[in-house]
């Protein structure tokens, strides 16, 4: 009977507008949730063809729900440097802490839009909800070496050296001096002059370059370097030439004395040996002008023994350790993993998502590449509900319901009006 199917209509609506009541029920409880993606309910008709061409059987209606990943939140800004959050399309690679903290090897990856990453008491960069940040391991000169792209076996969780001094040792110094013209004259020599450089040593002390000019002739200068860390001992002794021309006057003209192949006349560079290992002494911005001597500039390289005080990911998903000797040491690189189909991802708690049949197969990519946007630090991203218009979808769903047991009610009177036929 055509009555039959109303009734079963009327149930299947019932049963429909509680499943969307239920996705929105979820959505407003997670609209202050950072990352959430909202859930979507969509209704699909049933046709059901009776045997009669004149009769109509109601079929009814079937629920269907999907979580819209690929539809976030706006960002927000926040005061720590391990707020992350994805701009653009893309998701950053995470694991479970327990899964972090069991040391079996390669972790399991799941994805998450956004976190609030901080070091716990081993090092490991995790959420409140146990979410622990994968990266790849770069290299002790920073750089990234070759991983597979179609795997996540060379991710490992994101660990910060808590409790690790730090020291670069000096390799290049560079000094800009002008030495007086007045004292390197043919029979007036003038007084020998003298600067002092510090550098830091490869582990991390502090040593010095004592450099004195000696006044040796005609626009000619002697070069003495002394290192202390080789007891005083002379590691450099060469000879200075300046152009004394209309147009070149005071300009660095050769350098003579130095061994073959320690001097770069392109760079101004003179190979030293201080005690421990070779570096590069930059005097090509040496000039010989008027009758003062005047240190320009000491720039140099290295740093010496800094504790750990704090770290940031740049745009690029490079972890950096700062130190507070004003260093930096890259330890990861953060890939923003992307799949095909974003809404085929299978929801977990917390904000994670795992690669599905429907997903299709992941790829890492480096931040701000190919399909994927950047990494960006000091911030969260808002959940992707608008109270309004879930709020707006409460009504017309409670609506509906009331009509469907409206339906069923009525259907229950006509039941009863055909038994009532009998008596």
């Amino acid at each position: 009977m055509t009555i039959s199917s109303s009734l079963n209509a009327g149930v299947a609506g019932l049963n429909a507008n509680a499943a969307r009541l239920a996705s929105i029920s979820d959505n407003i409880a997670n609209s202050a949730t950072y990352g959430y993606r909202r859930a979507s309910t969509d209704f699909h008709s049933m046709v059901i063809n009776g045997s009669n061409p004149g009769s109509y059987t109601a079929g009814g209606v079937r629920a269907s729900s999907t979580r819209l990943v690929d539809q976030g939140g706006s960002l927000v800004s926040t005061s720590n440097a391990t707020d992350l959050a994805v701009v653009g399309r893309g998701m950053l690679p995470v694991t479970s802490y327990a899964a972090a903290s069991s040391g079996g090897g390669s972790a399991p990856m799941m994805l998450t839009p956004t976190g609030s990453f901080r070091p716990d008491a081993d090092g490991l960069l995790r959420t409140s909800s146990d979410l622990v940040l994968l990266g790849w391991p770069l290299a002790a000169d920073g750089t990234l070496p070759s991983y597979p792209r179609d795997s996540s076996t060379a991710l490992q969780p994101v660990r910060i050296p808590l409790n690790e001094y730090a020291g670069e040792a000096t390799t290049r110094v560079d000094v800009a001096v002008n030495l007086p013209a007045t004292s390197a004259t043919a029979g007036t020599l003038g007084e020998i002059e003298t600067v002092s450089v510090e550098y830091f040593g490869n582990l991390g002390n502090s040593e010095s370059l004592s450099i004195t000019y000696e006044p040796a002739g005609e626009n000619e200068w002697v070069v003495t370097v002394r290192d202390s860390a080789s007891g005083g001992g002379i590691i450099g002794n060469f000879r200075l030439q300046f152009d004394d021309s209309r147009g070149g006057g005071g300009r660095l003209l050769g350098v003579t004395g130095v061994p073959a192949g320690s001097y770069d006349a392109a760079s101004g560079e003179i190979t030293l040996a201080v005690a421990g290992g070779p570096m590069t002494l930059g005097i090509g911005r040496t000039t010989q002008l008027g009758n003062e001597f005047a240190p320009l500039s000491i720039n140099k390289d290295g740093y010496p023994v800094g504790t750990l005080s704090g770290v940031e990911v740049n745009d690029k998903g490079v972890v950096l350790a700062l130190y507070s000797n004003g260093s930096s040491r890259a330890l990861y690189q953060v890939p923003v993993v992307d799949v095909p189909n974003m809404n085929g991802l299978q929801a977990a708690d917390a904000q994670a998502y795992t690669v599905s049949g429907d997903s299709g197969p992941f790829y890492l990519w480096n931040a701000g590449e190919g399909p994927t946007g950047s990494v960006r630090g000091f911030s969260r991203q808002e959940s992707a509900t608008d109270v309004a218009g879930e709020l707006t979808q409460l009504i017309q769903t409670q609506r509906a319901y009331s009509s469907n047991a409206k339906v069923i009610q009525t259907v229950d009177e006509m039941l009863q009006e055909t038994t009532n036929i009998k008596r």
